[in-house]
């Protein structure tokens, strides 16, 4: 199933910054091997926030809810999770 997947990240007052630049690579590991695997298809920032749009590919809801509370910023997260199908006039057949 894919997933529209908005995540906004508000870093806390007062936030440890080594702490908080230890979680940022943890975080960017973790997203790239989830890349690799072909489950975080698509990643765009979006411009003048810290946030951005992804698209997923996973199995059901229940795999993405453990895929996004398992990221290392989740705690810091805003996340908005909008489900597609495959609209019918798609040209590319990896729209599932």
């Amino acid at each position: 199933m894919l997933f529209h997947v908005t995540m906004d990240v508000h870093v806390p007052h007062g936030c440890d910054p080594v702490r908080f630049e230890q979680l940022k690579a943890a975080e960017k590991a973790r997203f790239q091997q989830l890349q690799r695997d072909g489950t975080w298809r698509h990643i765009w920032r979006v411009v003048g926030r810290y946030s951005n749009v992804s698209i997923f590919d996973v199995e059901d809801n229940a795999q993405l809810h453990d895929l996004l509370t398992s990221l290392p910023l989740y705690p810091f997260m805003e996340v908005k999770v909008t489900a597609l199908c495959r609209h019918p006039s798609s040209l590319h057949d990896d729209d599932r």
